[in-house]
């Protein structure tokens, strides 16, 4: 089977990532899920930013943890690749999208962080009042294991980038390797979740491998991509 493509901060490619628009256009380019990064505000919301900062993807400066959602709101989150404005997108924003178009979603929660395990105590409240398909990750095993405890039914993937690990531990059910360690590992990858993919050569690695879930910024041309792995050689 051809890995399901994930839409990395959503198509994120052609789209400022982490809004709205991004996850919209992911849907409609025929992605099989969705990712988004989550971070908690000073007030208690879960919202999709990825760096520590709001420097780098909106038009204002300072800490995520250190705002209210309403401070946060004043900022405009769509300012890259020319797009429209938009404003910082929370988690239940996204699980209505999600809900609506019936793709999984993957939430990664990002560590260290101000508030440790209120994340993913969060996360584990939030996603009991929504019927999504949704897989949790993180790259500290512990906030891996501390969800898996809130949450044993939600499958969990630990993200790794440096080294990857003899055996996974009880509370992780899928590996999370980034693509360069999955070109140094062979013979390793099946059933993993690959992250981030967007080279045609490491498209048909992931083929190659039996990669299970395949985390593109370009959901469309890696779509395209994988189409001429697939393909069997015309005579």
């Amino acid at each position: 089977m051809p890995p399901e493509l994930i839409a990395h901060r959503g198509a994120s490619a052609l789209r400022p990532e982490h809004t709205l628009a991004a996850y919209e256009l992911a849907v409609a380019q025929g992605a099989d899920g969705v990712e988004c990064d989550v971070r908690l505000t000073r007030d208690g919301h879960l919202v999709c930013v990825h760096d520590r900062t709001i420097d780098r993807t909106s038009d204002g400066r300072g800490v995520v943890s250190a705002m209210t959602l309403d401070e946060l709101r004043r900022h405009d989150f769509g300012v890259r690749l020319g797009g429209e404005p938009a404003p910082v997108l929370t988690l239940v924003d996204l699980l209505e999208l999600v809900a609506d178009s019936g793709v999984r979603l993957f939430v990664e929660t990002k560590h260290p962080v101000r508030y440790r395990g209120e994340v993913e105590r969060a996360l584990a409240e939030l996603l009991t009042g929504h019927r999504v398909d949704t897989l949790m990750m993180s790259f500290s095993p512990a906030a891996v294991r501390r969800f898996k405890a809130l949450a044993p039914a939600v499958p969990t993937v630990l993200l790794f980038g440096r080294y990857w690990p003899q055996r996974l531990p009880s509370f992780a059910d899928l590996a999370g390797p980034g693509v360069e360690l999955l070109k140094r590992h062979p013979g390793r990858g099946a059933g993993a979740y690959c992250w981030t993919v967007d080279e045609p050569a490491d498209i048909a690695l992931c083929v190659e491998r039996g990669v299970r879930f395949l985390a593109t910024d370009n959901p469309a041309q890696t779509r395209g991509v994988l189409a001429a792995n697939l393909t069997p050689d015309q005579p």
